[in-house]
C-alpha cells in the first residue's frame, strides 16, 4: 500500500502548494501589490490558472453562484486537505 500512498500523497502535496501560491497571488493582485502587466507575474498567474482551472471548474458547477466571491478555491483547498490528511491515510494505511 505504501507504493500507492507515496505518489498520491506527493501529488496532493504539490496541488496544495500550487493552490497556496494561487491564493496568495490572487490576494496580492487584488490589493494591487502585484501587477499583471509585469512579464514574470503575468506568466506565473497564467500558468497557475491553467494548472488549477481543471480542479475549480467541476466545483464551480456544483456550488451556487456567489458572483463577486469565488468559493471554488476554498472548496478545492478543503477537499485536498481532507484527502491528504484524513481520508487517504485512513483508507490506505489501515
Amino acid at each position: 500500500m505504501m507504493a500507492i500512498y507515496g505518489p498520491i500523497r506527493l501529488i496532493l502535496d504539490i496541488a496544495f502548494f500550487f493552490m497556496i501560491a494561487h491564493i496568495i497571488m490572487s490576494w496580492l493582485i487584488n490589493f494591487q501589490v502585484l501587477n499583471l502587466h509585469q512579464p514574470l507575474v503575468g506568466q506565473l498567474w497564467t500558468g497557475l490558472n491553467r494548472l488549477l482551472e481543471p480542479i475549480y471548474q467541476p466545483i464551480r458547477r456544483i456550488l451556487p453562484d456567489t458572483h463577486p466571491l469565488d468559493l471554488a478555491p476554498l472548496a478545492a483547498f478543503v477537499i485536498i486537505l481532507s484527502l491528504r490528511d484524513y481520508i487517504l491515510p485512513a483508507v490506505l494505511l489501515s
